[in-house]
């Protein structure tokens, strides 16, 4: 290379030549500085020792296919220095060509040194995937963590463990000795966590207090137990602040892998989830998430999210079942009953579906649009000259709604054509009692707007005097349960016997539910009970086959008999 050019590029470049063999023939000095050698100790060795084991032996074989067939390489090259170091260089290496016979004789590489762009490129990206406070992984960098772990324990069949970590007193530090005295907190809690997990573990912060552990081997729930415990009582351990003993306790929830087999952010939710478990159990507490409560839970949800489907998309229907009074062979009322009118099941009994929805708020909006549907059918039945009253089971949450009366009278005022005495509201007997005032105060202001009360499954709950005497229903329902059994259970004879007996001595209706049979009906008779529902009467039918089950129904002989012998 002719001198003057070769004094430009020393100035400005790391610069040296080598052979076809790779053996270094000429280094300027930026290449003794750089590299930490001096001339004499690169003069005649290969470029190879310089390798910093970073880039494979595919990259350098690309390299010098390129400059062998007398093309121009440039790229980006990690190299090691003699003290061990690594540096980076932006490389441009030129084969250099025989004049006479157009063969490459030698190489040139002209170098920049660049190993501070790739320090702040790394500092940036370390950032990205980091918490700065703590220098713990982020939730960002977590995610692909915990996909790596799951894929590698799919892979080994070996269990996983994440857990979520929260601090219990933290707020009261950052309240007390301000935000830099909670972040040193952080900083030590953060510490402790990296000094007792094992290598292959991870320990990161999600934000604020929350950090998450993913143990991986984890043999058994003993296991697991004693590596949770650890880490209880190496959180719980006094932190000095200000020359004072601060403590704090750990919450945490946790969930095993592949018991739980779900995707790296379901488990975390789930452990989520049991972390607040565990804090409401007390402080320094671990919670195992159960997957099966899940399971049910999803299912419960999915169930509930159905039925409200079903409500918006006018699929519940209501069938009604007679009461009759065995006695006169009358048909005195119905009671409503709720049915779903599924796409593919068919029909679907309430019992199926509506035990889960009672405890949501989905409850209020089918009790309501029961109400609703009820007072127009007895509309429709008042218009055709039939008397019947229905009566409605009202859920305990629908019930105890602050605005229930409210919204009662707005639908009778809807309905201004049905008396509301034809409507008899049922409330269970367990729901009575649980707040006997709120019920007793509710019955009366309902039964000022005209309508009906029954007691319904009495004798199931813990019935007594006071509770008849406090509910002032009209009617007394004797449960299914014991009139079943009446005909050769003496228990359950005595217990419809005393019922019966109350019901008179408080001046109050009593139908009995259930009815199975002829025998059943003429033994309640006897007894003194007159009115009755139950699949040997009827079972819930359309309100389109009301009518001609009304004209056809026909008392049983041996009904009649005990009026005629009266």
């Amino acid at each position: 290379m002719d001198e003057k050019y070769r004094r430009a590029v020393d100035a400005a470049a790391i610069f040296s030549e080598t052979d076809l063999s790779g053996r270094i023939t000429h280094v300027n000095d930026q290449f003794c500085a750089v590299s930490g050698y001096s001339r004499e100790e690169l003069l005649g060795q290969n470029h190879r020792m310089l390798n910093s084991g970073m880039h494979s032996t595919e990259f350098f074989a690309g390299m010098w296919r390129t400059i062998a067939l007398g093309n121009v390489w440039k790229g980006e090259i990690c190299n090691r220095a003699k003290d061990g170091s690594l540096y980076w260089v932006e490389s441009t290496m030129v084969p250099l060509l025989d004049n006479a016979t157009g063969r490459v004789e030698r190489y040139v590489s002209i170098r920049f040194d660049i190993s501070e762009k790739h320090k702040l490129l790394h500092s940036l990206q370390w950032r990205v995937g980091h918490d700065v406070l703590t220098g713990l992984p982020n939730r960002a960098y977590l995610s692909d963590m915990l996909d790596q772990a799951l894929e590698f324990s799919r892979q080994e069949s070996i269990p996983l463990a994440v857990c979520m970590l929260d601090l219990d007193g933290f707020k009261a530090v950052n309240d007390s000795y301000g935000h830099a005295s909670g972040d040193l907190l952080l900083v030590e809690v953060a510490r402790r966590l990296r000094g007792i997990v094992r290598g292959e573990d991870v320990v990161a912060r999600l934000a604020g207090d929350e950090f998450v552990l993913i143990l991986r081997y984890v043999r058994d729930l003993p296991d697991l137990r004693a590596a949770l415990n650890r880490v209880l009582g190496i959180i719980s351990a006094p932190y000095s602040l200000h020359g004072k003993d601060v403590n704090v306790y750990a919450s945490i929830g946790v969930t095993l892998f592949p018991h739980d087999n779900a995707d790296a952010e379901t488990l975390l939710r789930h452990a989520d989830q049991a972390m607040y478990v565990a804090k409401q159990s007390g402080r320094k507490r671990f919670h195992l998430f159960d997957v099966s409560r899940d399971r049910e839970g999803r299912a419960k949800h999915q169930t509930v999210e159905r039925v409200r489907q079903a409500l918006a998309a006018n699929e519940m229907r209501l069938h009604f079942q007679p009461k009759v009074n065995m006695r006169r062979g009358e048909v005195v009322g119905f009671e409503a009953l709720l049915r779903w009118e599924h796409p593919q099941d068919g029909l679907v009994a309430a019992k199926e579906f509506l035990a889960l929805v009672e405890e949501t708020d989905l409850i209020i909006d089918i009790g309501e649009w029961v109400m609703d549907q009820v007072l127009s059918q007895l509309d429709r039945w008042q218009q055709a000259g039939h008397d019947w009253p229905v009566s409605i089971n009202i859920a305990a949450r629908h019930f105890q709604r602050v605005d229930f009366v409210e919204r009662l009278a707005s639908l009778l005022a809807r309905h201004a054509r049905v008396a509301p005495q034809r409507l008899d509201l049922e409330i269970v007997e367990s729901v009575a009692i649980e707040n006997i005032q709120h019920v007793s105060d509710c019955l009366r202001a309902c039964q000022a707007l005209g309508v009906q009360f029954s007691l319904g499954d009495f004798g199931t709950g813990y019935s007594s005097l006071s509770y008849l005497k406090r509910l002032r229903t009209q009617t007394i329902k004797i449960d299914k349960s014991f009139v079943r059994d009446i005909l050769h259970d003496r228990d359950d004879l005595a217990l419809t016997t005393a019922v019966i007996g109350l019901a008179r001595a408080f001046g109050r209706q009593v139908i009995a539910e259930g009815l199975e049979s002829a025998e059943h009906g003429e033994l309640l008779l006897q007894l003194g009970c007159e009115v009755a529902q139950g699949y040997y009467i009827a079972r819930p039918m359309p309100p389109a086959d009301i009518p001609d089950w009304v004209a056809g129904f026909v008392v049983p002989a041996q009904w009649r008999a005990l009026e005629v012998s009266r």
